[in-house]
């Protein structure tokens, strides 16, 4: 499963990968700037009387563990989240807890629409892979064949780096996002109120990476051996652009034609220049850095193939599920897809392939694959079986920066409530 090699540190950036927790103690969390934390507060005092937490069961399935893992990432501090474990017979458990909005209270909605973050980059790897089926691209074509003269300045060189590298994070590209948060003092809520509609184009995404020198550049004789990771939404920005420029279309149009519409995912979308999220859904929270109340960010404009999608939990499982199941990709490109490198990716054994992570967890042999995200306000996780037979999925609605020790917290309950619904 694993190439060999050396591994690099990763950065850990909002819009970007989710928070990953270690085991035996909590990792770094990913997020811009500084981790994010979600602290281990008590639920009455964050979340007042009107916290509560639900459970509906699959036949068979334990409903009252899933409704305590719910409570206990509840616990850290989490507004509110909801999850979905679906078993091998396709029946579903769900819990709840928290409220929906801290001022107005109420449920998590059940069915809540969420930002998935990097869980898109799983999307559009799966897109990316059905045009080398094709015959469309290649995992050995160059950036540079595709964009000419887009990758450039500052020792970085788009000759050198292919798709594969761009899938798998072992480009050396700088990760955009560490240079647009860059400066703490400008993440403020006022400055998130004044650009929360503002959305950037994938040119001008690249160009900031372009302000950067690359962590290296890959083999020029041998690209595709490169096996140094480091985690760059700057990757898919390039290949999202990549499937435009081969396809003739945006990539959302292709993974709605090619992903959401075969599987009937009903409630997943690509916003666009968009910055709502449809309804029904809770209110996201962001805890800014130097301040100790929650902002709602559940508003902001930013659909890239990096991190845009929105989509609810019942769909997330039904889409690794099949992609698991080898119902999106031919058996060659799937083994492609979960080829894997070092990561660090929150577990000492953790892989990455293209698009979608690996790692061991007691009581799943095989392990189970997954990527996750984190965006302004939403921590989306998830985690499939290899025989896509068994999955879970979530969304909890707070995240912060500044506060490493809280959303670690967040993050570890989080992981822990996914591998048990998946494992056992």
């Amino acid at each position: 499963m694993t190439r060999s090699s050396r591994t690099s540190r990763t950065s850990r950036r909002f819009m970007g990968a989710p928070p990953r927790v270690g085991w035996g103690r909590v990792a770094r969390a990913r997020v811009a700037l500084a981790a994010v934390g979600i602290g281990a507060i008590g639920a009455a005092s964050v979340l007042g009387s009107g916290a509560w937490a639900q459970a509906v069961p699959a036949d068979g399935a334990d409903r009252g563990a899933l409704r305590r893992d719910a409570d206990a990432v509840r616990d850290t501090g989490a507004s509110g989240l909801v999850v979905q474990a679906r078993d091998a017979a396709g029946r579903n458990l769900e819990a709840r807890s928290g409220v929906a909005d801290l001022e107005e209270g109420g449920q998590v909605p059940f069915h809540a629409y969420y930002r998935i973050g990097s869980d898109t980059k799983t999307f559009v790897a799966v897109v990316a892979l059905q045009l080398v089926a094709e015959g469309t691209l290649s995992l050995d074509d160059t950036v540079e064949q595709w964009l000419p003269g887009v990758v450039t300045g500052n020792g970085n060189d788009g000759s050198r780096i292919t798709i594969r590298n761009l899938l798998q994070h072992t480009s050396g590209l700088a990760n955009y996002t560490d240079i647009l948060f860059g400066d703490p003092d400008q993440l403020t809520p006022e400055n998130y109120l004044a650009q929360r509609f503002t959305p950037r184009a994938p040119e001008d995404k690249v160009a900031l990476a372009m302000s950067q020198a690359p962590g290296w550049l890959p083999d020029a004789d041998d690209p595709a051996a490169e096996t140094r990771w480091s985690y760059s939404n700057t990757n898919y920005v390039l290949a999202g652009m990549i499937i435009e420029r081969a396809t003739g279309h945006p990539w959302e149009q292709e993974v709605h034609e090619r992903i959401i519409e075969p599987l009937d995912l009903r409630h997943t979308l690509n916003p666009g220049t968009s910055a709502y999220v449809p309804q029904p859904t809770a209110t996201a929270y962001l805890q800014f850095p130097g301040r100790d109340d929650l902002t709602d960010t559940t508003l902001s404009a930013d659909g890239g193939a990096d991190g845009g999608i929105i989509s609810t939990t019942s769909d997330m499982n039904t889409f690794l599920r099949a992609l698991m199941a080898g119902t999106l990709l031919p058996a060659e490109q799937l083994a492609q897809m979960r080829t894997t490198v070092p990561a660090d990716f929150g577990h000492p054994e953790a892989g990455y392939g293209l698009g979608i992570a690996w790692r061991p967890v007691e009581g799943c042999g095989e392990g189970v694959w997954y990527h996750g995200g984190t965006s302004f306000g939403t921590y989306s996780e998830a985690a499939v079986t290899p025989d896509g037979e068994v999955s879970a999925a979530s969304a909890v609605f707070t995240t912060r920066i500044g506060d490493q020790e809280r959303f670690e917290a967040q993050a570890e309950a989080t992981v822990a409530m996914i591998d048990r619904a998946v494992c056992g």
